[in-house]
């Protein structure tokens, strides 16, 4: 899988804001000033986080609260920028070989998508391991930061529907096989 990853020192702030509904979420979002911020840890060393302003336009008008996601590691001073079309090609290659933990998977992440706090089972979250991709903590963790930035940049739109759909269809696909 080719990634879009960047090289470069970077001055964060670490900050706790605990997932919640997609209103209070997108609203607490918003109000963060600009510059980067650490806003998960990962089990592996890594961190998820946030730039802001992410620099998106829809329409030609600025996202002014819009925001950038990451994940970073520390030891090579790395960002990789990951996409939604990484993160589905990443949880089509575990259905490959478990697709019952892969819809454990998507369960977890829908769980995320309405408004539960990864921290909250993160155990369960944690011992869900695959042989393949990344970890089922940073695919977690990840989606919860997306799903904010969706919903600041479409907030009267789809928002994180928009990616959800897709990984839903999936589990549907998974279930009917």
């Amino acid at each position: 899988m080719s990634k879009n990853v960047y090289q470069h020192r970077i001055d964060l702030k670490k900050v706790r804001i605990n997932n919640s509904s997609r209103d209070d979420f997108r609203s607490q979002l918003e109000s963060m000033e600009y510059r980067g911020y650490e806003v998960e840890d990962i089990a592996n060393g890594n961190k998820i986080v946030i730039t802001k302003p992410g620099g998106k336009s829809i329409y030609g008008k600025p996202k002014k609260e819009d925001f950038l996601v990451f994940i970073f590691t520390p030891t090579t001073s790395t960002l990789w920028q990951i996409t939604h079309k990484q993160i589905l090609q990443d949880i089509e290659e575990k259905a490959t070989f478990d697709k019952v933990k892969t819809i454990k998977l998507i369960n977890f992440l829908e769980k995320v998508y309405c408004g539960e706090d990864p921290e909250d089972f993160i155990k369960e979250i944690q011992g869900l391991v695959f042989e393949c991709g990344e970890s089922t903590e940073t695919l977690v963790k990840v989606y919860k930061w997306i799903w904010g930035q969706e919903d600041v940049n479409y907030p009267e739109g789809e928002g994180r529907e928009m990616s959800w759909k897709i990984i839903s269809a999936l589990r549907i696909n998974l279930l009917d096989d």
